[in-house]
């Protein structure tokens, strides 16, 4: 499980990628959402303890009358996430609660999220609700089959999400249906798309690269977004051959390598702990000058065991420079990490004016803020050694408020550098008008950075 700088938990580093300027697809598994916000949180209590339908439909009507879009709208996402837990038996209260959205001033159709309810009450095996809201979507876009094209594409993909196959053919009948009627390639094209995308999600990349296959025979060119999504499938399974093949076959129609592709690569690797393979992968990166990212390290530094071990232990000690991680490493993760480091990546992450040094951790999964925090500091030491550096008036470390963690306000990378301090008596402290940021002033921490490489 991995852990971005806000505390947002994942099951899989997430990789987006736009097809176009409206939409954007999943490759991967969903995220888990962060923390419902304390007044959808009473609300959804509040209902926990009901039995009465009406007072149920009274409480409902209350909260939207009173709450702003943004409560209403965070409410409804958890009822019909596909990982929500401590909810999930109040999702026949998605669709009651979705129409009374809908009646508000401020309600904007979506599509995707109507998708998101239908897909939710499906897996429920609430039908006739789901049917409803179906059919009310097919009224509305009846004239508009690019648009009618769209819905039934996301409720795939919202199928998808809950691993439905049952929902995903069932959607993808009534957009072939349309498709069959239709002479529109973008409708084509996008059916192929959707399709391909959902199964390879639910882990079939046989029959998804099947209809990869039916796709060009029909004249119609797979995109990179195909190619991904099937790879990633395979790679999840552990079939890296027919990962790589895939990949292959991508090269071979002209599509580049990149790095959303090469981390993809990267965390199949290390999901079934292949760290020779991921060693060998990073190679090849750096010889095709492909730049390594924060998610590049969040994909590596994930399935990192002895790394992940360290991390999870409350207030354990923790190597407090990159050497001295090394030799707490066995000689292949050792090597991984070797190969993984790189500047360009920190860089990133760094800003330095003369009034202020920082260090923004913001994306990064606890591991890879982790190793970046190592290596800011023996990047610190060098380029101030010799003291032709100005010393900037302060220094930041931004870590988020944990507004985005399974527990709001806990975050657990800002747990990790508040230990960190401690352990190295460091002068970066909470800052009082900031508490998602550590501060000191710059000679200070200078001086403090000093000492501590001389001991």
């Amino acid at each position: 499980m991995a852990t971005t700088a806000g505390g947002l938990r994942l099951a899989l580093p997430p990789y987006f990628h736009h097809r176009d300027n409206t939409s954007v697809r999943i490759v991967t598994q969903p995220l888990i959402r962060a923390a419902v916000s304390k007044q959808g949180e009473r609300f959804l209590t509040s209902v926990a303890t009901i039995d009465n339908p009406a007072t149920t439909c009274r409480l409902i009507r209350k909260f939207i009358a009173s709450t702003s879009k943004s409560v209403a709208l965070d409410a409804l996402s958890h009822l019909v996430s596909p990982n929500t837990t401590s909810f999930s038996r109040l999702t026949p209260l998605a669709f009651p609660l979705y129409m009374e959205i809908s009646r508000t001033s401020w309600f904007n159709w979506n599509s995707k999220l109507i998708a998101d309810v239908i897909a939710s009450l499906y897996k429920h095996q609430r039908f006739d609700e789901a049917q409803s809201l179906v059919s009310e979507v097919e009224t509305k876009l009846v004239s508009r089959e690019r648009e009618l094209c769209n819905f039934y594409c996301s409720l795939m993909e919202s199928h998808s999400k809950h691993h439905s196959k049952e929902g995903i053919f069932d959607s993808y009948k009534c957009i072939k249906q349309l498709r069959s009627h239709s002479s529109s390639v973008y409708i084509k094209k996008r059916s192929y798309e959707s399709l391909i995308g959902s199964l390879s999600v639910i882990n079939m990349p046989r029959e998804a690269e099947a209809l990869m296959v039916e796709m060009k025979g029909k004249g119609i060119k797979p995109s990179v977004f195909e190619y991904r999504s099937v790879s990633y499938a395979y790679g999840r399974l552990g079939l890296f051959e027919d990962m790589k093949r895939v990949i292959g076959l991508m090269e071979d129609a002209g599509l580049e390598i990149d790095v959303v592709s090469s981390n993809m690569v990267l965390s199949s690797l290390g999901s079934h702990n292949e760290l020779a393979e991921m060693i060998l992968w990073l190679q090849r990166m750096k010889i095709s000058k492909i730049p390594f990212s924060i998610r590049t390290y969040n994909s590596v530094l994930n399935h990192c065991h002895t790394i992940m071990s360290i991390l999870e232990q409350p207030k354990g000690i923790k190597p407090t420079s990159l050497g001295a991680l090394l030799q707490h490493l066995n000689h292949e993760e050792s090597t991984l990490i070797r190969e993984l480091v790189e500047p360009s990546v920190l860089v990133e992450s760094m800003e330095l004016t003369s009034s202020e040094l920082k260090l923004d951790l913001h994306g990064m999964h606890l591991g890879s803020a982790y190793l970046i925090l190592l290596q800011w500091f023996d990047d610190l030491r060098v380029r101030y050694a010799t003291k032709n550096h100005m010393i900037p008036d302060n220094v930041v470390v931004v870590c988020g408020i944990g507004k985005h963690s399974v527990v709001r306000g806990e975050s657990p990378v800002k747990r990790l550098v508040k230990e960190m301090m401690m352990q190295m008596k460091s002068p970066l402290k909470i800052d009082r008008k900031n508490v998602g940021c550590f501060v000191a002033h710059g000679k200070v921490f200078m001086n403090w950075l000093n000492e501590v490489s001389s001991t």
